[in-house]
């Protein structure tokens, strides 16, 4: 069996890839800050599927929370083969709104976290010359939203540049870039969802499905619905002020409330 390491596994995406990858009979590293709902986790996949799945309470907000994750991907006795940088979250409210507290955690977890946990892994899978990455950031990648979209579009392109450094080293990388997925994300962040359209929500095993084929057939990108496709493909022709402006009012339609 291999083994995977999810961050961020006991909600929304992360769990999702977390119960697809112990139904096809990978064993588990579940990392979270929870440690009862890590254990709980754990306790069903293993009952469910038979697999062996280890528990990491760890906060990726903390170097101490880095420094553990990062060990365990670069442990050479018990490698990891599929890296799921899944861990992330939303503030409230618009630039200048947000505490610069909250604004710098999010560079910790979305960037700095992402950054140190995949060189880790992608160092001990070069070795090995086989393993993969999949850093979850989104289609705010793509638009002018803040700091949550920057962060993300941070990890689109530095997966896409670190997959092109190790073509041909066995070694995959993937950004996966979701729209709105039904998780406990809004919630935490304090977030209204009643006003977002029905046609605009995706499902998180399905979306999950979609991820891993695009992975295994090389993608380094991943958008994983045809809506969000071809609205993307629509972004890429909008003109930048034009498209700053349209992606503010549709923030506060469609953002927090």
């Amino acid at each position: 069996m291999t083994t995977a390491l999810i961050t961020g596994s006991t909600a929304g995406i992360g769990a999702a890839f977390a119960r697809r990858l112990a139904a096809d009979g990978h064993d588990l590293v579940l990392v979270a800050r929870d440690t009862k709902r890590l254990r709980d986790q754990a306790t069903e996949l293993h009952d469910r599927h038979g697999i062996e799945a280890e528990v990491l309470t760890a906060d990726l907000a903390t170097d101490e929370g880095i420094e553990a994750v990062a060990d365990r991907l670069g442990d050479r006795r018990n490698p990891v083969d599929l890296l799921i940088n899944n861990a992330g979250f939303g503030n409230k409210g618009r630039y200048l709104d947000v505490s610069m507290a909250d604004e710098l955690k999010m560079v910790k977890v979305h960037i700095e976290a992402v950054l140190r946990l995949t060189s880790a892994a992608t160092a001990a899978m070069r070795e090995r010359g086989r393993g993969g990455v999949v850093n979850v950031a989104s289609v705010a990648a793509f638009v002018p939203r803040g700091t949550y979209g920057a962060s993300k579009a941070w990890v689109v392109q530095f997966t896409q540049g670190a997959a092109r450094d190790l073509a041909g080293s066995g070694v995959r990388l993937m950004a996966l870039c979701p729209g709105f997925v039904r998780t406990e994300f809004h919630q935490r962040a304090g977030m209204g969802t009643d006003n977002i359209p029905n046609w605009m929500w995706l499902d998180a095993d399905k979306l999950v499905s979609v991820a891993l084929a695009d992975l295994a057939r090389g993608k380094t990108l991943s958008i994983p619905d045809p809506r969000y496709k071809a609205l993307m493909g629509l972004v890429k022709v909008t003109p930048r002020g034009l498209l700053g402006g349209v992606t503010s009012r549709t923030g506060r339609k469609y953002g927090p409330q």
